[in-house]
């Protein structure tokens, strides 16, 4: 007799996965977050066979995704994940911030269980639907054994949620990560896994338990031509109690704006980061945690991702994992997710 699926609990929050258009063939012009998580389950036949419980806590487009929302998704998320009889858990999410609730989920939880995040580029109702793979092969990553932490699941591929970003506006494959590529890629029904499942240590949801509208305000501010710090300015005015410095290249600041961020006015925090898609941002002696620790403020470190080291460029051989076997990397040389 064979042995019941493990159960997966379904969280949904809206976005293009359970958006409707009034035309099949409109791919562009629908409303997010319109089909219930019912209707969204049910438009994936493969599922049936599967032990699912579902909940919805948004109905949202992502680009509306707050604080309020994540702290209420996260407090769900621990609910159901301290469920002995729940396996893992599934939120189905908007592209536009996915990755910024993925790492928020990771940082805040660290689980020891799955929570899969999952979405689509395309509605429910086009002829060309993403969205139904995707929710099929991010319930396959909750079931599977030996899976931890938090992760997306899109287009056939498992990313960290560290190093994540959105690369495209209209293509289905529209995210990548960091120099290490993907945790696993699913192909044909079989998970192939490369690294390390993600880890850390959970700030937890006393950390978040405060109201949203009083969180310390943390704003990025970019590098480019022209920059003079006048916006580091603004935010310092406008509240902020952290300011991260997204550079160009491997993070530099131009020689104008360099001086302003890094003096950390009336006491906010500040950290440079790159945002070019790969490698990471290079350290400078007086820069980011050392301009944030002059100033008497917190690290920021909490509030953002670190990117893949260059040394980590080479992707591991994975090994297939099949129902019932364990999801572990491949031994020949996993990457810090």
């Amino acid at each position: 007799m064979q042995s019941p699926k493990p159960l997966v609990v379904i969280l949904a929050t809206g976005g293009t996965i359970a958006g409707t258009a009034a035309l099949a063939t409109d791919t562009t012009g629908y409303r997010a977050g319109a089909l219930g998580v019912e209707a969204l389950i049910a438009g994936v036949p493969a599922l049936a066979d599967h032990r699912l419980e579902s909940e919805a806590v948004a109905a949202i487009d992502s680009k509306d995704m707050d604080e309020a929302t994540w702290q209420r998704l996260a407090q769900r998320v621990a609910h159901h994940l301290a469920r002995p009889e729940v396996a893992g858990i599934v939120v189905t999410h908007g592209t536009d911030t996915l990755e910024e609730t993925a790492y928020f989920l990771q940082r805040v939880l660290a689980p020891a269980k799955p929570v899969v995040l999952t979405a689509a580029m395309r509605p429910a109702s086009s002829l060309s639907a993403d969205g139904p793979a995707n929710l099929l092969d991010a319930v396959g990553v909750a079931e599977a054994p030996g899976v931890r932490g938090v992760s997306v699941v899109f287009a056939g591929s498992v990313w960290a949620p560290v190093g994540l970003r959105k690369v495209h506006t209209l293509q289905t494959s529209a995210f990548t990560g960091s120099d290490c590529g993907p945790i696993a890629r699913l192909e044909g029904g079989v998970m192939r896994v490369f690294r390390a499942w993600p880890e850390g240590e959970a700030l937890g949801l006393a950390r978040i338990a405060a109201a949203p509208d009083t969180w310390p305000r943390v704003e990025i501010v970019l590098n480019h031509a022209g920059a003079d710090g006048r916006l580091v300015d603004a935010a310092v005015i406008a509240g902020a109690a952290g300011i991260v410095v997204a550079g160009t290249g491997y993070g530099t600041l131009s020689a104008r704006g360099a001086r302003e961020p890094l003096r950390v006015r009336a006491g906010a925090a500040a950290e440079r980061r790159g945002h070019r898609g790969r490698g990471r941002a290079q350290r400078r002696a007086g820069a980011g945690r050392a301009a944030a620790g002059a100033a008497g403020g917190p690290s920021l470190k909490r509030f953002t991702g670190r990117p893949a080291t260059a040394a980590r460029r080479a992707r591991a051989r994975g090994r297939p994992t099949r129902p019932g076997r364990s999801a572990r990397p491949s031994a020949s040389g996993p990457c810090a997710a």
